[in-house]
């Protein structure tokens, strides 16, 4: 890998640090969902998870490496912690891939060593040496990162950047762990590293960070300036605590402002060549998959990809923009994946139509996907005078987010009103093939309708969230239900479309007992080695770089 590259790396780590969010906990088969348009989009890196952290996380890891990790696709990541057992089992997990990373991490802060590790600083450059040199055993391409960097002294940290590279560390990532800096802060510490590790051309210099203070962007933005190479991020910025950088913040403030960060990567001014290998029209529907299978919505004034990014409502605003967008639009829609002509199908499309369409808008779905997603779109088609692309995305990304159909919706039928007390009835087929019905009565319909499943699934668990969005304008148009339940110390979200916003809550709520439902049925076996399932107890936290 070129150490000095003109152009920015992108290191995804949605799957990683992203999941952490709390409640945002995917399975296997949605992180292969999410890994795959990471590709599509174009990421050099995704992280695809830890994979000593648990069976669970070891699979995901493989299985990516497997399917996305291919010729010609990005470099698959696992994270481990300076302890042989980790990088053993991110070696392992990682072996399918044909470009493979292990990142490796130990804590550098006085406050970190102190509390946490319990070492001192001589045990911690000692660790952090040796197990980049044991990493390397295992594969060339070898991340390296002094958790908590950012609080470190500065002439520790770069002792350790310093010994890591000679052992071998091919990326070095400066973390700001607990989004404490500021961007002159952080441009400088990247400025000290470059004039104070005198083998630091040996090894591109990234950079991690989260948004406690609302600053991460900014502050990625001034290390680039100063010399980091890559950045990471997540999609919608999701993550830890406040999370982290916002991937498609970052990749559309290159693009956006390319003549004024050219210089500072080497290129003239004027140079139209992007910055970053991202194809920004996926970024709007990475974003939804992400929204859809995490079950974090997206706030409608979140820059780049929210409702509102590009909405106006001011008069003064619309007058300018439908004389020149340029006026009050500083990007085109269609740069990250929206598109003006929503008016696209009806129901007497065909299957040919239906299918080009949803290949044009980025997705390429599989025969049964496909059927079961073109039966929605023939159901809408009767419920909906005009079919816009994003009903079309609704109706996609309800079919491909691959929750189990183990209990299934066969009816549901609600009773209310300003003088009625709001009852529900629901028939639902379970795994065993039965097909039960109940009724309820709740404080309004949707609660009615909840009890009314409950009766039936009985499994223990609590709603904490529940939020409704309309796709589109209009009365008829699809409503989104996103839901997250609570099972002891778990969270699991459920997500469905639908032009009935009953029916799309029951949905959405069965989709989240089946999650809970596999969970607790989920056999314990998985191809790892007994000594990489199991979790060693340690000093310091398995939470990873976060």
């Amino acid at each position: 890998m070129n150490t000095q590259p003109d152009r920015i790396i992108i290191f995804d780590t949605t799957l990683r640090d992203g999941e952490q969010s709390p409640g945002a906990t995917l399975n296997v088969d949605e992180k292969l969902v999410i890994a795959r348009q990471l590709a599509r989009l174009r990421v050099d890196v995704i992280e695809a998870g830890f994979a000593f952290a648990s069976p669970g996380d070891f699979e995901a890891v493989q299985k990516i490496a497997q399917q996305v990790g291919v010729e010609g696709g990005p470099i698959i990541c696992s994270l481990a912690r300076a302890i042989r057992q980790d990088i053993q089992a991110a070696a392992e997990a990682l072996k399918p891939a044909v470009n493979a990373r292990i990142h490796t991490f130990i804590s550098t802060s006085d406050i970190h060593l102190e509390f946490q590790l319990r070492k001192s600083r001589a045990e911690v450059l000692s660790i952090a040496e040796e197990m980049v040199d044991y990493a390397k055993t295992f594969m060339e391409d070898v991340e390296f990162s002094p958790m908590d960097a950012v609080r470190s002294d500065p002439e520790f940290l770069y002792q350790v950047l310093e010994r890591t590279i000679a052992a071998g560390a091919t990326t070095v990532n400066i973390p700001d762990t607990v989004g404490y800096t500021t961007p002159s802060e952080f441009g400088a510490l990247i400025q000290g590293i470059r004039a104070n590790v005198p083998n630091i051309h040996q090894a591109v210099i990234s950079v991690h960070g989260h948004n406690d203070l609302g600053l991460a962007v900014a502050n990625f933005l001034e290390a680039v300036k100063s010399g980091a190479r890559q950045l990471e991020c997540t999609i919608n910025g999701i993550g830890e605590r406040a999370g982290n950088a916002a991937l498609e913040e970052l990749v559309m403030a290159l693009h956006v402002r390319r003549q004024y960060f050219n210089p500072y990567v080497g290129r003239a001014a004027e140079s139209e060549e992007p910055l970053t290998a991202i194809d920004t029209r996926q970024l709007y529907k990475t974003s939804r998959l992400v929204s859809n299978l995490t079950g974090i919505l997206v706030q409608p004034n979140k820059a780049i990809v929210g409702a509102n990014a590009f909405a106006h409502e001011s008069g003064i605003h619309q007058d300018g923009v439908l004389k020149n967008k340029l006026t009050y639009e500083i990007m085109d829609a269609q740069s990250i994946g929206l598109t003006d002509n929503q008016i696209v199908l009806g129901k007497h499309s065909g299957r040919n139509a239906f299918r080009t369409r949803l290949k044009e808008l980025g997705f390429d779905l599989g025969d049964q996907e496909l059927n079961r997603a073109f039966l929605r779109f023939k159901e809408l088609g009767d419920k909906k005078k005009e079919i816009s692309d994003w009903d079309l995305e609704a109706i996609v990304n309800d079919e491909i987010q691959q929750v189990p159909e183990l209990f299934r919706l066969e009816l549901v039928q609600v009773s209310c009103g300003d003088r009625a007390r709001p009852t529900a009835t629901v028939t639902l087929r379970t795994p065993e093939g039965q097909e039960l019905t109940d009724a309820a009565i709740g404080t309004g319909p949707v609660d009615a309708v909840y009890r009314a499943i409950n009766r039936v699934v009985e499994i223990p668990n609590e709603l904490i969230e529940f939020s409704v969005q309309s796709v589109t304008a209009g009365i008829d148009a699809i409503g989104e239900v996103t839901i997250r339940l609570r099972h002891g110390d778990r969270v699991f979200s459920g997500h469905a479309a639908n032009t009935d916003i009953i029916v799309a809550s029951a949905e959405a709520y069965i989709h989240a007992l089946n999650r809970l439902y596999t969970t607790l049925h989920r056999p314990t076996t998985i191809s790892a080695k007994p000594e990489q399932s199991a979790i060693v107890a340690e000093s310091y936290s398995i939470a990873g770089e976060a």
